[in-house]
């Protein structure tokens, strides 16, 4: 079921979705029904779906035992692209020079936020990207 799970959880992080414990524990609580009802059951083995709870103890085990972690997805830490913005530095300042702009015309715009339906601030990843620790 983690190995399900753990396929489920790469493809959403390359579609680039948020995964949250919540979302990660229910789709874990799906493929358990899904693989329990492909499983013959024996009258020894009385498995049900409510015997798998995707607790809290079991989420942090999973993340233990998967490397998954917790990283922040928006934000300096998540969004920024440091290379990127050292270079665009001297292409800006050329920019302003060319154009002949005065300094009343320069303005910093560092983030602006849209929170329609805000979306969480976290994710949980694998080892596939690592670089936002």
């Amino acid at each position: 079921m983690e190995k399900l799970l753990m396929v489920w959880v790469t493809e959403k992080q390359l579609q680039g979705d948020t995964l949250t414990q919540t979302i990660i524990c229910e789709k874990a609580r799906a493929n358990y029904g899904d693989l329990l009802k492909q499983t013959p059951q024996t009258s020894i083995d009385e498995a049900s779906e409510e015997s798998f709870k995707a607790s809290r103890g079991w989420f942090e085990n999973f993340k233990k035992r998967t490397g998954i972690h917790s990283v922040v997805r928006h934000g300096e830490a998540a969004s920024s692209d440091m290379k990127a913005a050292e270079d665009y530095i001297k292409t800006f300042s050329d920019l302003i020079k060319d154009q002949r702009y005065i300094s009343q015309q320069v303005f910093n715009c560092d983030e602006t936020g849209l929170f329609w339906k805000k979306m969480p601030n976290r994710t949980y990843n694998t080892s596939i990207n690592n670089s936002h620790d």
